[in-house]
């Protein structure tokens, strides 16, 4: 059963900032400066199997590290685009190169340069930790922090509500 009023049985796609969302806002760095990124195993587990069941999915971040690239191109995910300073435009580009209604986007978002991109999909979506702005625009508010299975929750609940979720052997593998 679904968290969210809204009907998830037309998502085709998913949208995800990285920090603050698919890794927790606090980030240690390395020594030369470079942030080092958590991931969450069960957010990578849904994400993958969504790809494999063909729904889109991308990565909309400002962050600059090519192991984001990696992590989340060994999941199958294509559309990943690092440094976006406003990310809209990435976001539209999106819709309009897949033929995608906004009514068919979830996108994640957990701060202030990820409202625009909430404001033009059909479910916006915020981790429970998300700034203040943030949360009182998003159409469904996730009971867990960003990095602690936000992608999960909300991608198990869609491919629930499509008959996807366990519907075939792809469900118990990598």
């Amino acid at each position: 059963m679904s968290k969210t009023d809204y009907d998830l049985t037309g998502i085709r796609a998913f949208v995800f900032d990285v920090d603050g969302v698919l890794s927790p806002s606090t980030i240690p760095l390395g020594a030369d400066g470079t942030p080092c990124r958590m991931v969450n195993i069960k957010d990578g587990y849904a994400m993958q199997l969504a790809v494999k069941h063909g729904y889109l999915l991308a990565i909309i971040t400002g962050a600059d590290t090519e192991a984001l690239r990696v992590r989340y191109g060994a999941l199958g995910i294509k559309e990943i685009y690092l440094k976006a300073s406003r990310k809209i435009p990435v976001l539209t580009d999106l819709l309009e190169r897949y033929g995608l209604k906004e009514d068919q986007v979830v996108y994640v978002g957990d701060d202030i340069p990820d409202i625009e991109c909430m404001r033009h999909v059909g479910l916006s979506v915020a981790p429970s930790d998300a700034a203040p702005e943030v949360k009182a625009i998003a159409r469904y508010i996730s009971p867990v922090n960003g990095g602690y299975g936000v992608a999960r929750d909300i991608i198990e609940q869609v491919m629930r509500a499509q008959g996807e979720w366990m519907s075939s052997e792809k469900a118990f593998g990598w």
